[in-house]
C-alpha cells in the first residue's frame, strides 16, 4: 500500500510537468521490487498559498511522502528511499537548473493493526501484476 503524496507550490506547475512526475514515481516505486505494484498510488496536491525562504515569491518547493504499510526493515526503506528519490532528482534536475527548488522526501511507517483496507485493484490487474 505504497501512496505517494507531492506536495507543492503553485509556481512548480509552470517548471514541472506534474503528471509526468507523478509517473516517473510510480515507476520509481515499482522498481524497488519492495513496494507491491497493485498497491502503488501517486497523487500531486497544489499548494496555492506559500512563504518560502526570504519571501521571494519565485522560490518554490515539492515535498514527496511516501507512506507504506509498517514490516519492512531499515535497510530496505533506506534503498527505496534512495532509488526514489533518485528518480526525483534525475527527473527535476531540468527544472532545478533553472529555478529556486527546495526538493524534500520522506518515508513513513503505516500501522497495519491502524490501517484497513478494502479494494479490486487487484482483481483487475493484467497478467502476473497482482501483487
Amino acid at each position: 500500500m505504497p501512496h505517494l503524496t507531492v506536495d507543492y507550490s503553485a509556481n512548480m506547475e509552470d517548471r514541472v510537468d506534474m503528471p509526468g512526475l507523478c509517473d516517473v514515481l510510480r515507476r520509481a516505486a515499482i522498481e524497488t521490487g519492495v513496494l507491491p505494484m497493485a498497491g502503488v498510488r501517486v497523487r500531486a496536491i497544489r499548494a496555492d498559498h506559500v512563504s518560502i525562504a526570504d519571501g521571494d515569491p519565485a522560490h518554490g518547493y515539492i515535498d514527496i511522502a511516501l507512506r507504506l504499510r509498517g514490516g519492512r526493515d531499515l535497510e530496505t526503506r533506506k534503498a527505496a528511499t534512495a532509488h526514489v528519490f533518485a528518480a526525483a532528482e534525475t527527473f527535476l534536475a531540468p527544472a532545478m537548473a533553472q529555478h529556486s527548488i527546495a526538493l524534500s522526501f520522506e518515508m513513513r511507517d503505516i500501522d497495519p493493526v491502524l490501517s484497513p483496507k478494502s479494494g479490486t485493484i487487484r482483481d483487475h490487474l493484467k497478467g502476473d501484476a497482482h501483487e
